[in-house]
């Protein structure tokens, strides 16, 4: 998946031969837009747990 996305969408990344030949491009914009994508903005603010309600049944305790 991961390099599926690069050669989409990566700004870095220039596939065909007239791309390539435009040399460095300075599109910091575009970037950011890669690099802030839709994923690790919704994560971004989340506890780091894969299954929340477990963890919390097993180390909260019950009284």
């Amino acid at each position: 998946m991961q390099l599926v996305r690069n050669i989409c969408i990566n700004p870095e990344v220039r596939v065909t031969k007239e791309n390539r030949a435009a040399g460095v491009l300075d599109n910091h914009a575009e970037g950011e837009m890669y690099a802030e994508h839709a994923l690790r903005k919704f994560v971004r603010n989340r506890a780091p747990e894969i299954m929340p309600s477990i963890n919390n049944f097993f180390t909260d305790p019950k009284y």
